[in-house]
Protein backbone atom coordinates (compact mmCIF):
# COMPACT_ATOMS: atom_id res chain seq x y z
CA UNK A 1 0.00 0.00 0.00
CA UNK A 2 1.83 3.09 -0.99
CA UNK A 3 0.82 6.07 1.43
CA UNK A 4 4.08 7.78 2.55
CA UNK A 5 4.57 10.62 5.73
CA UNK A 6 6.57 13.20 4.79
CA UNK A 7 8.81 14.65 7.49
CA UNK A 8 8.57 18.59 7.07
CA UNK A 9 10.44 21.29 9.01
CA UNK A 10 12.60 24.09 9.41
CA UNK A 11 16.38 24.25 8.18
CA UNK A 12 18.39 23.05 11.79
CA UNK A 13 15.28 21.70 13.37
CA UNK A 14 16.72 17.97 13.41
CA UNK A 15 14.63 16.79 10.60
CA UNK A 16 16.96 15.11 9.00
CA UNK A 17 18.86 13.54 12.08
CA UNK A 18 15.39 12.04 12.40
CA UNK A 19 15.32 10.78 8.98
CA UNK A 20 18.34 8.85 9.32
CA UNK A 21 17.80 7.40 12.36
CA UNK A 22 14.98 5.90 10.73
CA UNK A 23 16.86 4.56 8.01
CA UNK A 24 19.45 3.16 10.26
CA UNK A 25 16.96 1.37 12.51
CA UNK A 26 15.52 -0.16 9.32
CA UNK A 27 18.87 -1.53 8.10
CA UNK A 28 19.37 -3.24 11.02
CA UNK A 29 16.04 -4.96 10.26
CA UNK A 30 16.02 -8.71 9.59
CA UNK A 31 13.27 -9.45 8.09
CA UNK A 32 12.39 -6.30 5.50
CA UNK A 33 15.52 -4.24 5.45
CA UNK A 34 15.59 -0.46 5.22
CA UNK A 35 15.02 -0.15 1.33
CA UNK A 36 16.33 3.46 -0.33
CA UNK A 37 13.39 4.16 -3.06
CA UNK A 38 15.30 6.97 -4.24
CA UNK A 39 17.09 9.82 -2.44
CA UNK A 40 14.94 10.63 0.13
CA UNK A 41 12.49 8.07 0.35
CA UNK A 42 12.76 4.76 2.90
CA UNK A 43 10.54 2.06 3.84
CA UNK A 44 10.03 1.20 7.28
CA UNK A 45 8.41 -1.40 9.08
CA UNK A 46 5.75 -0.80 12.22
CA UNK A 47 7.09 -2.27 15.18
CA UNK A 48 4.11 -4.67 16.39
CA UNK A 49 4.67 -6.83 19.48
CA UNK A 50 1.33 -8.66 18.09
CA UNK A 51 3.30 -10.38 15.54
CA UNK A 52 5.54 -11.94 18.38
CA UNK A 53 2.63 -13.51 20.22
CA UNK A 54 0.98 -14.89 16.92
CA UNK A 55 4.63 -16.43 16.18
CA UNK A 56 4.95 -17.90 19.50
CA UNK A 57 1.13 -19.48 19.43
CA UNK A 58 0.98 -20.26 15.89
CA UNK A 59 4.30 -21.14 14.95
CA UNK A 60 5.41 -20.07 11.04
CA UNK A 61 8.82 -20.23 9.46
CA UNK A 62 9.30 -17.11 8.74
CA UNK A 63 7.93 -13.68 10.13
CA UNK A 64 7.22 -10.79 8.53
CA UNK A 65 6.19 -7.38 9.38
CA UNK A 66 4.09 -4.73 7.28
CA UNK A 67 5.92 -1.78 6.10
CA UNK A 68 5.00 2.29 5.11
CA UNK A 69 6.89 5.43 3.58
CA UNK A 70 8.51 7.91 4.68
CA UNK A 71 9.61 10.80 2.73
CA UNK A 72 12.62 13.33 3.78
CA UNK A 73 11.57 17.08 1.93
CA UNK A 74 13.86 19.76 1.74
CA UNK A 75 13.83 22.27 4.48
CA UNK A 76 11.38 25.59 4.27
CA UNK A 77 12.02 29.11 5.03
CA UNK A 78 9.78 32.23 5.20
CA UNK A 79 8.28 32.69 1.60
CA UNK A 80 7.83 29.29 0.54
CA UNK A 81 4.45 29.78 -1.34
CA UNK A 82 6.33 32.84 -3.47
CA UNK A 83 8.89 30.43 -4.15
CA UNK A 84 11.68 31.55 -2.11
CA UNK A 85 14.67 29.32 -1.03
CA UNK A 86 13.68 25.74 -2.43
CA UNK A 87 9.94 27.00 -2.20
CA UNK A 88 8.37 25.04 -4.97
CA UNK A 89 10.15 22.05 -4.34
CA UNK A 90 9.31 21.86 -1.15
CA UNK A 91 5.69 22.64 -1.36
CA UNK A 92 5.52 19.95 -4.50
CA UNK A 93 6.98 17.36 -2.25
CA UNK A 94 4.36 17.67 0.31
CA UNK A 95 1.74 16.88 -2.28
CA UNK A 96 3.12 13.90 -3.14
CA UNK A 97 2.76 12.83 0.53
CA UNK A 98 -0.26 11.81 2.14
CA UNK A 99 0.31 12.81 5.85
CA UNK A 100 2.21 15.18 6.89
CA UNK A 101 5.15 14.56 10.33
CA UNK A 102 6.21 18.24 11.53
CA UNK A 103 9.38 18.20 13.49
CA UNK A 104 9.54 20.96 15.17
CA UNK A 105 13.01 22.02 17.24
CA UNK A 106 12.50 21.64 21.05
CA UNK A 107 15.88 21.94 22.32
CA UNK A 108 19.11 24.61 23.43
CA UNK A 109 22.06 24.22 21.64
CA UNK A 110 23.93 27.07 20.99
CA UNK A 111 26.70 25.27 18.23
CA UNK A 112 23.26 24.68 16.28
CA UNK A 113 21.87 27.38 14.51
CA UNK A 114 18.03 27.91 14.24
CA UNK A 115 17.51 29.95 10.94
CA UNK A 116 15.56 32.54 13.04
CA UNK A 117 18.37 33.15 15.46
CA UNK A 118 15.83 32.16 18.76
CA UNK A 119 14.26 29.02 19.60
CA UNK A 120 10.52 29.27 19.47
CA UNK A 121 8.56 25.98 18.45
CA UNK A 122 4.97 27.67 18.01
CA UNK A 123 6.60 30.48 15.86
CA UNK A 124 8.55 27.68 13.49
CA UNK A 125 5.47 25.56 13.19
CA UNK A 126 3.41 28.71 12.53
CA UNK A 127 6.26 30.06 9.78
CA UNK A 128 5.61 26.52 7.92
CA UNK A 129 2.10 26.68 8.40
CA UNK A 130 1.48 29.96 6.79
CA UNK A 131 3.56 29.41 3.99
CA UNK A 132 1.17 26.00 3.50
CA UNK A 133 -2.01 28.29 3.72
CA UNK A 134 -0.77 31.02 1.25
CA UNK A 135 0.01 28.57 -1.11
CA UNK A 136 -3.70 26.43 -0.54
CA UNK A 137 -5.32 30.07 -0.57
CA UNK A 138 -3.85 30.59 -4.04
CA UNK A 139 -4.93 27.68 -5.48
CA UNK A 140 -8.64 27.90 -4.09
CA UNK A 141 -8.49 31.69 -5.34
CA UNK A 142 -8.05 30.00 -8.76
CA UNK A 143 -10.12 27.75 -8.67
CA UNK A 144 -13.15 29.67 -7.18
CA UNK A 145 -12.54 31.57 -10.92
CA UNK A 146 -12.82 28.67 -12.62
CA UNK A 147 -16.31 27.15 -10.76
CA UNK A 148 -17.88 30.19 -10.44
CA UNK A 149 -18.44 30.53 -14.36
CA UNK A 150 -19.56 26.69 -14.35
CA UNK A 151 -21.69 27.02 -11.21
CA UNK A 152 -23.98 29.66 -13.25
CA UNK A 153 -25.33 27.02 -14.83
CA UNK A 154 -26.88 23.73 -14.36
CA UNK A 155 -23.48 22.26 -13.56
CA UNK A 156 -24.61 20.42 -10.33
CA UNK A 157 -20.42 19.28 -9.21
CA UNK A 158 -19.43 23.01 -10.11
CA UNK A 159 -22.19 24.07 -7.30
CA UNK A 160 -21.26 21.47 -4.54
CA UNK A 161 -17.74 22.52 -5.22
CA UNK A 162 -17.96 26.27 -4.99
CA UNK A 163 -19.76 25.56 -1.87
CA UNK A 164 -16.68 24.13 -0.62
CA UNK A 165 -14.21 26.49 -1.73
CA UNK A 166 -16.37 29.13 -0.20
CA UNK A 167 -16.10 26.98 3.21
CA UNK A 168 -12.51 26.55 2.69
CA UNK A 169 -11.75 30.49 1.84
CA UNK A 170 -12.46 32.60 4.80
CA UNK A 171 -10.63 29.88 7.23
CA UNK A 172 -7.94 30.01 4.94
CA UNK A 173 -7.45 33.88 5.45
CA UNK A 174 -7.86 33.66 8.88
CA UNK A 175 -4.69 31.75 8.84
CA UNK A 176 -6.39 27.71 9.41
CA UNK A 177 -6.19 24.49 7.79
CA UNK A 178 -8.04 22.66 6.04
CA UNK A 179 -7.81 19.73 7.98
CA UNK A 180 -9.61 22.15 11.15
CA UNK A 181 -12.89 22.28 8.65
CA UNK A 182 -16.16 19.64 9.46
CA UNK A 183 -17.07 18.55 6.07
CA UNK A 184 -19.69 16.08 5.42
CA UNK A 185 -19.05 12.96 3.21
CA UNK A 186 -20.08 14.51 0.27
CA UNK A 187 -17.76 17.71 1.09
CA UNK A 188 -14.99 15.31 1.61
CA UNK A 189 -14.95 13.85 -1.55
CA UNK A 190 -14.56 17.42 -3.09
CA UNK A 191 -11.91 18.54 -0.82
CA UNK A 192 -9.89 15.06 -1.27
CA UNK A 193 -10.12 16.54 -4.99
CA UNK A 194 -8.68 19.84 -4.56
CA UNK A 195 -5.19 18.50 -2.92
CA UNK A 196 -4.63 21.19 -0.79
CA UNK A 197 -1.30 20.61 1.10
CA UNK A 198 -3.26 22.10 4.38
CA UNK A 199 -6.08 19.43 4.12
CA UNK A 200 -3.23 16.67 4.94
CA UNK A 201 -3.22 14.99 8.20
CA UNK A 202 -0.54 16.40 10.52
CA UNK A 203 1.86 14.55 13.62
CA UNK A 204 3.80 17.09 15.46
CA UNK A 205 6.86 16.22 16.69
CA UNK A 206 9.09 17.89 18.95
CA UNK A 207 12.98 17.20 19.21
CA UNK A 208 13.57 17.80 22.57
CA UNK A 209 17.07 17.22 24.07
CA UNK A 210 18.43 13.62 25.42
CA UNK A 211 18.09 14.73 28.68
CA UNK A 212 14.52 14.72 28.35
CA UNK A 213 14.27 11.54 26.85
CA UNK A 214 12.63 9.44 30.19
CA UNK A 215 10.44 12.12 30.78
CA UNK A 216 9.78 14.70 27.67
CA UNK A 217 7.24 16.81 29.93
CA UNK A 218 10.57 17.99 31.96
CA UNK A 219 11.16 19.57 28.46
CA UNK A 220 10.36 23.62 29.01
CA UNK A 221 9.18 23.41 24.97
CA UNK A 222 7.44 20.05 24.74
CA UNK A 223 3.88 21.32 26.30
CA UNK A 224 3.23 24.44 24.07
CA UNK A 225 3.80 22.30 21.24
CA UNK A 226 1.32 19.72 22.66
CA UNK A 227 -1.22 23.05 23.20
CA UNK A 228 -0.68 23.66 20.07
CA UNK A 229 -1.20 20.44 18.56
CA UNK A 230 -4.09 20.03 20.94
CA UNK A 231 -6.17 23.31 19.15
CA UNK A 232 -6.29 21.59 15.47
CA UNK A 233 -6.99 18.16 17.11
CA UNK A 234 -3.51 17.03 15.94
CA UNK A 235 -1.27 14.71 18.54
CA UNK A 236 2.08 15.89 19.47
CA UNK A 237 4.64 13.02 20.58
CA UNK A 238 8.56 14.12 21.48
CA UNK A 239 11.63 12.13 20.41
CA UNK A 240 15.26 12.96 20.61
CA UNK A 241 16.38 12.84 17.43
CA UNK A 242 20.14 12.82 18.04
CA UNK A 243 19.93 10.00 21.03
CA UNK A 244 17.72 7.82 17.96
CA UNK A 245 20.06 8.04 15.34
CA UNK A 246 22.45 6.56 18.16
CA UNK A 247 20.64 4.31 19.38
CA UNK A 248 19.92 2.38 15.95
CA UNK A 249 23.36 1.69 15.10
CA UNK A 250 23.13 -0.09 18.12
CA UNK A 251 22.91 -4.21 18.61
CA UNK A 252 19.93 -5.14 20.00
CA UNK A 253 22.15 -5.72 24.08
CA UNK A 254 23.24 -2.60 23.27
CA UNK A 255 20.52 -0.80 22.60
CA UNK A 256 18.76 -2.73 25.16
CA UNK A 257 21.38 -1.14 27.63
CA UNK A 258 21.21 2.63 26.34
CA UNK A 259 17.45 2.74 26.52
CA UNK A 260 17.67 1.11 30.44
CA UNK A 261 20.33 3.84 31.27
CA UNK A 262 18.13 6.74 29.59
CA UNK A 263 15.00 5.45 31.90
CA UNK A 264 12.98 4.74 28.70
CA UNK A 265 11.40 1.65 27.46
CA UNK A 266 11.63 1.12 23.76
CA UNK A 267 12.64 4.20 21.54
CA UNK A 268 11.27 6.47 20.33
CA UNK A 269 11.64 5.92 16.56
CA UNK A 270 9.07 3.32 17.30
CA UNK A 271 6.33 5.56 18.93
CA UNK A 272 6.96 7.92 15.39
CA UNK A 273 6.60 5.02 13.24
CA UNK A 274 3.41 3.67 15.03
CA UNK A 275 1.61 7.33 15.38
CA UNK A 276 3.10 8.22 11.84
CA UNK A 277 0.91 4.85 10.74
CA UNK A 278 -2.32 5.72 12.15
CA UNK A 279 -2.05 9.01 10.83
CA UNK A 280 -2.22 7.53 7.67
CA UNK A 281 -5.42 5.77 8.62
CA UNK A 282 -4.07 2.18 8.18
CA UNK A 283 -4.02 -0.71 10.20
CA UNK A 284 -3.31 -4.19 10.22
CA UNK A 285 -4.49 -7.47 10.27
CA UNK A 286 -2.30 -10.92 10.12
CA UNK A 287 -2.15 -14.40 8.35
CA UNK A 288 -0.37 -16.99 10.43
CA UNK A 289 1.20 -19.97 10.46
CA UNK A 290 2.82 -22.50 8.06
CA UNK A 291 4.97 -20.63 5.66
CA UNK A 292 5.02 -17.37 7.02
CA UNK A 293 3.30 -15.11 9.81
CA UNK A 294 2.80 -12.15 7.80
CA UNK A 295 1.09 -8.30 9.15
CA UNK A 296 -0.85 -7.00 6.40
CA UNK A 297 -1.72 -3.22 5.59
CA UNK A 298 -5.32 -2.05 5.05
CA UNK A 299 -7.12 0.96 5.22
CA UNK A 300 -9.70 1.94 7.74
CA UNK A 301 -13.41 0.66 6.42
CA UNK A 302 -11.66 -1.61 3.93
CA UNK A 303 -14.10 -4.80 3.49
CA UNK A 304 -13.15 -8.12 3.42
CA UNK A 305 -13.18 -9.31 -0.18
CA UNK A 306 -10.81 -6.06 -0.82
CA UNK A 307 -8.32 -7.33 2.47
CA UNK A 308 -7.87 -10.58 0.36
CA UNK A 309 -7.26 -8.28 -2.75
CA UNK A 310 -4.28 -7.18 -0.47
CA UNK A 311 -2.44 -10.50 -0.33
CA UNK A 312 -3.53 -11.74 -4.12
CA UNK A 313 -6.11 -10.25 -6.32
CA UNK A 314 -7.10 -14.04 -7.31
CA UNK A 315 -8.02 -13.96 -3.01
CA UNK A 316 -10.51 -10.87 -3.97
CA UNK A 317 -12.00 -11.79 -7.53
CA UNK A 318 -12.83 -15.28 -5.99
CA UNK A 319 -13.89 -13.87 -2.44
CA UNK A 320 -16.22 -16.74 -0.69
CA UNK A 321 -15.68 -16.10 2.95
CA UNK A 322 -13.41 -15.05 5.29
CA UNK A 323 -12.51 -16.83 8.73
CA UNK A 324 -11.17 -14.57 11.74
CA UNK A 325 -10.02 -14.53 15.15
CA UNK A 326 -8.94 -11.74 16.43
CA UNK A 327 -5.69 -11.10 18.42
CA UNK A 328 -7.35 -10.70 21.77
CA UNK A 329 -8.81 -13.78 21.64
CA UNK A 330 -5.65 -15.82 20.28
CA UNK A 331 -3.70 -14.17 23.33
CA UNK A 332 -6.18 -15.28 26.07
CA UNK A 333 -7.39 -18.71 24.91
CA UNK A 334 -3.51 -19.30 23.53
CA UNK A 335 -4.41 -22.05 20.81
CA UNK A 336 -6.58 -21.85 17.50
CA UNK A 337 -8.24 -24.49 18.54
CA UNK A 338 -9.36 -22.98 22.11
CA UNK A 339 -10.42 -20.09 20.16
CA UNK A 340 -13.12 -21.95 18.09
CA UNK A 341 -14.43 -24.02 21.29
CA UNK A 342 -14.69 -20.66 22.82
CA UNK A 343 -16.70 -19.65 19.79
CA UNK A 344 -14.52 -16.80 19.43
CA UNK A 345 -13.92 -18.05 15.67
CA UNK A 346 -15.89 -15.89 13.36
CA UNK A 347 -16.84 -16.94 9.52
CA UNK A 348 -17.59 -13.39 7.79
CA UNK A 349 -18.50 -12.17 4.04
CA UNK A 350 -18.18 -9.64 2.04
CA UNK A 351 -19.97 -6.80 3.53
CA UNK A 352 -17.47 -7.89 6.58
CA UNK A 353 -15.38 -4.10 7.68
CA UNK A 354 -11.84 -5.72 8.96
CA UNK A 355 -10.61 -4.65 11.98
CA UNK A 356 -7.19 -4.05 13.49
CA UNK A 357 -6.20 -7.19 14.68
CA UNK A 358 -7.76 -9.72 12.78
CA UNK A 359 -6.31 -12.89 12.24
CA UNK A 360 -8.04 -14.24 8.93
CA UNK A 361 -7.59 -16.93 6.72
CA UNK A 362 -9.28 -16.02 3.21
CA UNK A 363 -11.74 -18.91 1.47
CA UNK A 364 -11.58 -18.30 -2.31
CA UNK A 365 -12.26 -20.45 -5.56
CA UNK A 366 -11.08 -19.08 -8.93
Amino acid sequence: MSLTAGIVGLPNVGKSTLFNAITKAGAEMANYPFATIDPNVGMVEVPDSRLDRIQELIPAKKVVPTTFEFTDIAGIVKGASKGEGLGNKFLENIRQVDAIVHVVRAFDDDNITHVSGKIDPIDDIETINLELGLSDLEAVNKRLTKVERAAKGSDKEAKEELEVLTKIKPVLEAGGAVRTIDFDEDEAKVVKGLFLLTSKPVLYVANIAEDDMADPENSKYFKSIQDYAAKEGAEAIAVAAEAEEEIAELDDDEKQDFLEAEGVEEPGLNRLIRASYHLLGLQTFFTAGGKETRAWTFKTGTKAPQAAGIIHSDFERGFIRAEVMAFDALDQYESEAAVKEAGKLRVEGKDYVMEDGDIVEFRFNV
